[in-house]
């Protein structure tokens, strides 16, 4: 807040009871103001800060989203009013010059208490109905490059909009993200969104047990929020093993403004998405490990990438990474790990990180001289530039894995301070033992919840904690390989998931599954005696508190992720997993994440509280493991018929498998079915400021505040 304007309120009104008491930060008040153009949306929002009295404070803020410059800006501004501050010149001034500005500033004046009441009533209930974020409209076209040669070696690589990596989405908390996917490949298409929770909407997952993919030729658009959420994150393909080939990029979920930040604001953020790569075109790649009797996981990638950018210095690449800082500033690096199967230890020349953020949760801070960053996990780390002005490496080297500084299989991208004329060198940084166990486990359990920052929310996210839960649910769940029909496959309990042409959710939805699966019908608890392929699908309590214990029976690093919520990881351990070893739990404060790592040959405890329904799947994160059967579905089921409680289809919904031609009536006994949409052309997830009663409201509110 501008101090000159908040010093004259306090000098004004004094601080006792008769004069200002900040109740605390409320949430964003937001009237979308979206406009045609494409590549430019704005909006305002207003912040209630105080009703008491004849007082009345608000913050109010203008936000431009330039989508073309993948960035977003605020322009805060502020307004103090009461009957006695509107008789202050000075305050009335502050507030005229500020609309002056923004063009979106108002001067209010009271008649006396009743109109203040109501004033004050429909400013809050415009606030209440107007949370929500901003919409966010992109459009991609998906294609295959054979020009882009990320390696030394030409291939084809998916690309979004001729980019690749793909294009940055910036949103913010609450903000709804639409975007329209044209397929241009020769075979179908899935994206999904790696950590964004899809809260009460699974129908907008993107993968294969929720929804019909995108055909050749065609297009569909994806409709998500970011509900509740703050964080980083990432998107790719999710079917076809076409992961392997690109078609991933960056999502940033930025915190409301009126929500503070644990960490001072950085001179700018890098997002940074590092994975391995193979010189095998993904097609070949996929039908080899298909019907290849030697387990996948003995064919080592070729390199790895960062930014789709191959090994600073390596023979005939060409392009490599590099970020430019100036001298003692602070950065954000937002990585991620989108590879498909090597975990890496992550680590800049002659500089410390500080982590600070894990998909979606505030960590405790600490400071490290390198990170593990394991297959499908992402972090914010900040970094000061305070080493003197020239280059540095920026080193990613694979866990469990004999490398050289040379290898191709060595991520390097180069710290470039902007008056540096020296060009790096010296030998590469040195980082941990690839094999050193005990220091990966030790750095993993240092990674915690920070209890007391506010997140998505102004309370702190600390808040909602494992302390004193009660379990509903245990799943005790072995990854391992197995032989089926003489064909090597990942099982979990000994089941290699069979992808259907019916998605799960669509069968829920119009069928109640009949005919497509049989709910809980493989062990969750135990292994079963022989291999085979099953569609596994389990119950998961609603509302109920979830024990999984993921259970590594391979010799290599594996990754567990689940779609729809963060779990709290409140254990490692090696060997097999005993009820007893729970008293090795961290209870006090356990990160909450989406994907978290499991050691060769041992086992990690997570807990998640299933508030979110929906057909939510759990999986691998290393592709082959994934493609080859290691997942499977928690169907989270509430059978309240509001809406409110779970979306219904989305009005765009697609058809495929025993649905393609025509879809049924909804299943009375299974999910409820979509309501009649309103005679208003009103989307059913609107945002509240795209309703008729919402602008009523608003409408209400300016008339008696005028």
């Amino acid at each position: 807040m501008q101090p000159g304007v908040l010093s004259r309120f306090k000098n004004q009104h004094g601080t006792g009871n008769s004069g200002l008491k900040v109740a605390g930060l409320l949430s964003t008040f937001l009237g979308d103001m979206q406009r045609s153009q494409r590549d430019m949306r704005w909006g305002y929002s207003c912040t209630l800060i105080e009703c008491k009295g004849m007082t009345v404070l608000i913050e109010c803020s203008v936000s431009l989203l330039l989508s073309s410059w993948e960035t977003s800006k605020s322009f805060p501004i502020y307004g103090v009013w009461t009957q006695e501050a509107i008789a202050s010149p000075g305050v009335k001034q502050g507030a005229k010059e500020r609309a002056h500005h923004t063009s979106s500033a108002a001067t209010m004046t009271f008649s006396g208490h009743h109109r203040w009441l109501i004033a004050c009533t429909a400013l809050l209930a415009v606030f209440v109905v107007g949370a929500n974020g901003v919409d966010i409209y992109l459009e991609w076209n998906v294609a295959i490059d054979t020009t882009i040669n990320p390696t030394i070696l030409q291939q084809p690589v998916i690309t979004i909009n001729g980019m690749f990596p793909g294009p940055l989405v910036n949103a913010s908390t609450n903000d709804f993200i639409h975007v329209n996917v044209f397929n241009n490949l020769d075979e179908p298409l899935l994206l999904t969104w790696n950590g964004i929770q899809q809260r009460l909407n699974s129908w907008q997952d993107g993968v294969s047990g929720t929804n019909c993919p995108i055909q050749p030729g065609k297009n569909w658009t994806y409709v998500f929020q970011t509900k509740d959420q703050i964080g980083t994150f990432f998107y790719f393909p999710s079917i076809n093993f076409q992961k392997a080939a690109g078609g991933f990029g960056p999502i940033r979920v930025n915190n409301r403004i009126v929500i503070n930040v644990p960490f001072p604001k950085p001179e700018a953020e890098f997002d940074l998405l590092i994975g391995d790569w193979s010189y095998t075109s993904y097609k070949e790649a996929r039908s080899l490990i298909q019907s290849n009797n030697t387990p996948g996981h003995l064919n080592l990638p070729d390199f790895v990438l960062m930014n789709g950018k191959g090994p600073y210095g390596y023979p005939g690449i060409v392009n490599y990474e590099s970020f430019t800082v100036s001298q003692w500033k602070t950065y954000r690096f937002r990585i991620s790990n989108v590879g498909n199967e090597l975990s890496y230890n992550f680590r800049i020349q002659n500089h410390q990180m500080v982590v600070v953020e894990t998909e979606g949760s505030y960590t405790q801070q600490i400071t490290l001289d390198s990170l593990d960053v394991h297959v499908g996990q992402s972090y914010s780390v900040l970094v000061t530039a305070n080493q003197k002005e020239a280059d540095y490496y920026i080193v990613a080297t694979p866990k469990m894995l004999s490398t050289t500084d040379n290898s191709s299989l060595v991520g390097k991208g180069v710290l470039h301070y902007a008056n540096s004329n020296t060009p790096v060198s010296g030998p590469l940084p040195s980082g941990p033992d690839p094999f050193d166990r005990a220091f990966s486990v030790d750095q993993a359990k240092s990674i915690r919840w920070n209890m007391t920052a506010g997140a998505a929310r102004p309370n702190p996210q600390g808040t909602f904690n494992v302390s004193n839960v009660t379990l509903s649910q245990t799943f005790i769940l072995h990854a391992s390989m197995a032989n089926i029909s003489g064909l090597p496959r990942y099982v979990v309990n000994n089941v290699s998931y069979l992808t259907l042409d019916t998605p799960l959710k669509l069968a829920d939805q119009f069928a109640n599954g009949s005919d497509v699966y049989q709910l809980d019908q493989f062990p969750v608890q135990s292994v079963k005696d022989a291999a085979e392929y099953g569609v596994f699908v389990s119950t998961g309590n609603h509302k109920g508190w979830i024990e999984l214990v993921f259970k590594n029976d391979l010799d290599v690093m594996d990754a567990w992720h689940l779609d729809g919520f963060g779990f709290y990881v409140v254990g490692f351990g090696d060997g097999d997993w005993q009820p007893e070893l729970r008293s090795t739990y961290n209870l006090l404060d356990p990160v909450v994440r989406s994907t978290t790592q499991v050691y060769p040959g041992g086992w990690t405890a997570v807990y998640a509280f299933l508030d979110n329904p929906g057909m939510w799947n759990l999986r691998s994160q290393n592709l082959k493991n994934w493609y080859l059967g290691q997942e499977l579905y928690v169907r989270v089921y509430d059978p309240d018929p509001n809406p409110a409680k779970e979306r219904p289809p989305p009005e765009n919904i697609l058809l495929c498998g025993k649905f393609e031609t025509s879809a049924p009536a909804s299943s009375p006994s299974g999910p409820p079915a979509a309501p009649v949409p309103p005679a208003a052309p009103v989307p059913a997830n609107a945002p509240f400021g795209q309703t008729p009663w919402f602008h009523i409201l608003l409408f209400i509110s300016i008339v008696v505040i005028l």
